[in-house]
Parts: structure tokens; sequence; C-alpha cells
């Protein structure tokens, strides 16, 4: 068990995202296209956060064409190369899964207000 705990922190990122539920973020994740690799952006609302040290995830939810597309990504993955902060949102729930049934400005987050 010491064992994978050792590995476990080894492959663990230093500096995690500083997110939260409701945050629209810009994921730069990392994309091999056979011999070449490339960084797409992946922007959205989070909608839910996973922990659990390694296993850590958050789900990133957004619309495209009218149809809603959600990504799970790991936290400590190696994939993951950046997460940007774009607008932080104001909600009362841990998660935000009722925003799968709703469109357009139903789907909207409240931005929180900084003092």
């Amino acid at each position: 068990m010491d064992a994978l705990k050792l590995i476990a922190g080894t492959s663990m990122k230093e500096n995690k995202p500083a997110m939260e539920i409701g945050d629209t973020v810009k994921v730069h994740c990392r994309i091999k296209e056979g011999d070449k690799e490339r960084i797409q952006i992946f922007e959205g609302t989070v909608i839910a956060m996973k922990h659990g040290g390694i296993q850590e995830t958050f789900t990133v939810r957004r619309l495209a064409h009218g149809c809603g597309i959600e990504r799970v990504f790991p936290v400590h993955s190696p994939n993951v190369e950046k997460v940007e902060i774009v607008r932080n949102g104001h909600v009362r729930r841990a998660k935000l899964y009722y925003l799968r049934d709703r469109v357009g400005k139903a789907a909207k987050v409240k931005n929180k207000i900084k003092n």
C-alpha cells in the first residue's frame, strides 16, 4: 500500500488550479495525432468536481451548435497542460447537473461579485 502512495505522490501536480463549481474555465488539453502533438482548448462551465488524491477529476460542460458536450478531465493528468479561469460563478450547489436540462439563457450561471 505504501508503494502505491509513493507512486501517486510523485505523479501529482504541485500547483492545482484554484477553480470552483460554476466557474467558466479554459482547459488546455494536449492532443496526439499520429506523431504530432498539439494543444486544444476546451472552454465551458465546471459542473462537478470529484476529489480523491491522484484520481481527482472535474467535469466541464459547454454548448456547441445547440448540443451539450461534457468532458471529464483528470486534475493530475500530464495531458492537461493548464486551466485558465475566465469567469467566477456564484452557485449554491456542489453539482450543477440541472444545467443538462437547460438551454440558452436558462443555462447561465451568475457571476460572483468580488469585494
